[in-house]
């Protein structure tokens, strides 16, 4: 497994922690580490709420990324609940596809920290709109 991928495994373990905020608002059962074109790494974690005004952790790390002034990605992963990681969601999948419409393709997504399961962006979007 390449190094990066352990460094954005560590990334996004060092933010997740869920919390209840309120009766309305919970954050943190997922978290979130990418790899921007430049090399650094953005984290985010999950904000849930009752009215479903909330945001994946994919998505608010790449919201710290375009803060700082990035737009390109290289690398995501994302840590579940239950320790494991997985795919970012449909949502997530377009916000990366319209961010970066011709160069989505080619970004990497950890399927599966545990076997070392890599994908491309391009195989979890087969014949996607743009």
């Amino acid at each position: 497994m390449e190094e990066i991928w352990k460094r954005l495994y560590d990334a996004a373990k060092a933010v997740q922690n869920y919390r209840k905020i309120s009766d309305y608002f919970e954050a943190g059962g997922v978290a979130a580490a990418i790899e921007s074109e430049s090399g650094k790494i953005y984290t985010g974690v999950c904000v849930d709420t009752a009215c479903t005004l909330g945001v994946c952790a994919e998505r608010n790390a790449m919201f710290n990324m375009i803060t700082y002034g990035e737009n390109k990605i290289k690398r995501v992963l994302a840590i579940m609940p239950d320790g494991k990681t997985g795919a970012p969601c449909g949502a997530c999948r377009e916000f990366m596809v319209q961010l970066m419409p011709n160069d989505y393709k080619e970004v990497e997504i950890m399927l599966d920290f545990d076997n070392n399961k890599v994908i491309k962006l391009k195989d979890l979007t087969p014949e996607w709109w743009i």
